[in-house]
């Protein structure tokens, strides 16, 4: 499952909640209502997402991040980056002597 890193300890969060005038306890119903499930997020990871200090998770689902962007009508990627991967891979192969040394 992809996790995404919200950006600047999540102030791009709480500043979107600010200017839409929403709570935590606002933003997650407003991500049951946005949620085809209709379950949305808990209160409990809307505070971990958009908090500050120890409490507060650097990094969320791809589904938690999309549900609160959605409900916040602001783009994803406002808030959350995607993790860095390598994708380098070395191809080894062992010489046995049954090449063709050509």
């Amino acid at each position: 499952m992809t996790d995404l890193i919200r950006k600047g300890e999540g102030q791009p969060l709480r500043d979107a909640m600010k200017r839409r005038g929403v709570t935590q306890a606002e933003l997650a119903a407003r991500t049951r209502a946005v949620d085809i499930r209709g379950q949305g997020v808990s209160v409990a990871t809307v505070v971990k997402v958009t908090g500050r200090g120890k409490t507060a998770s650097k990094v969320c689902r791809l589904r938690t991040a999309w549900l609160i962007a959605t409900a916040l009508d602001e783009p994803l990627q406002q808030h959350f980056d995607m993790p860095t991967v390598s994708t380098d891979t070395v191809e080894r192969c062992k010489d046995d002597g049954d090449s063709d040394p050509r």
